[in-house]
């Protein structure tokens, strides 16, 4: 079993920027993918990006260009950069590892972590 533990939420001005970390509780260098997923209160839950064992990145349109998803195997760790933030940005950001088929992780050994809040002002 993974754990995964959020981390750099926080509150920013529109335009700003904050980088969001997941920390594994173990290696991730044999995790198919991992990803970032958002929610908004009163809204559906939303998959911001994603990044599989050899690096290959996706993106959200909204978030295309402003966001930047990356891996760094030695610490265990995904980051998220997140620029040029919005107002609609503002959501609970959570982290998810496993299997990545099609448009969602499946499968049993798909992991999930508690989140972290994100608040955009305008």
């Amino acid at each position: 079993q993974v754990q995964l533990v959020e981390s750099g939420g926080g509150s920013v001005q529109a335009g700003g920027s904050l980088r969001l970390s997941c920390l594994a509780s173990g290696s991730i260098s044999s995790i198919d993918a991992m990803g970032w997923y958002r929610q908004a209160p009163q809204s559906a839950r939303e998959l911001v990006a994603t990044i599989t064992s050899d690096e290959g990145t996706n993106y959200a349109d909204s978030v295309k260009g402003r966001f930047t998803i990356s891996r760094d195997n030695g610490k265990n760790t995904v980051y998220m950069l997140m620029n040029s933030q919005k107002p609609e940005d503002t959501a609970v950001y959570c982290c998810a590892s496993g299997s990545f088929l099609g448009v969602r992780f499946v499968g049993p050994r798909t992991y999930w972590g508690e989140g972290t809040l994100v608040t955009v002002s305008p």
